[in-house]
């Protein structure tokens, strides 16, 4: 799993949503590409409840937090599947990575950390108690494994193609990876959640670089 030694207690897991064209979202499409499903949702909750601490960029901490905030109003306009699994997320403890936002942070249980994200990443795992999970954050999560700090890479496969509409490419930058599965299933009967451990290369396969 590249350079990353943690015990299990402080794993990292890069966790995704991805268009099967490889984007994160698409202009004009709603959120989950208007195919989230109960399955999902519950799973959703279900992980917000674990012992996750969440790690995100400035960009998804403002989208997060406004949903979150909305999701909580009494004229809100998600489901109560939605709702719950959005204001959910206010409990569970969050570490945000920006130079631009400003303490304190206005979602409950937000720490900032304006310094080098790998670096403060990578003592997090040396000294922590807890798991790590990203939450979107694209260019966090590239920067998290191309140093070799990404213990399990986990992503749900949405079954839409946004080939003229997909914004957020998510592996622009990547390096060359080799994933090997632990997890896999199906939510809803069309969304395909997969985890993989992965291993940071240097080269192809077989070259004598990787």
């Amino acid at each position: 799993m590249g350079e990353a030694t943690a015990d299990a207690s402080s794993e990292l897991m890069v966790d995704l949503i991805i268009s099967l064209d490889g984007y994160a979202s698409a202009e004009g499409w709603p959120g989950w590409w208007g195919l989230e499903g109960p399955e999902y949702l519950a799973w959703l909750k279900q992980e917000a409840e674990k012992n996750y601490t969440f790690l995100f960029g400035a960009n998804t901490y403002r989208l997060m937090s406004g949903m979150s905030e909305q999701a909580a109003a009494e004229d809100s306009a998600f489901s109560e599947t939605e709702g719950a699994s959005l204001t959910g997320l206010a409990a569970v403890p969050k570490i945000v990575f920006s130079s631009t936002l400003q303490a304190p942070l206005t979602w409950p249980n937000s720490e900032l950390v304006t310094g080098d994200a790998v670096e403060a990443v990578a003592e997090l795992k040396r000294t922590g108690t807890k798991p790590l999970s990203t939450l979107g954050s694209l260019s966090l999560c590239r920067s998290l494994l191309t140093a070799g700090l990404v213990d399990r890479f986990r992503l749900v496969v949405f079954p839409v193609i946004t080939g003229s509409t997909g914004r957020e490419r998510i592996y622009d930058g990547y390096p060359d990876v080799a994933l090997e599965m632990v997890d896999s299933r199906t939510f809803d009967g069309r969304l395909q959640l997969l985890e993989y451990i992965p291993t940071v290369l240097t080269g192809p396969p077989g070259s004598g670089t990787d």
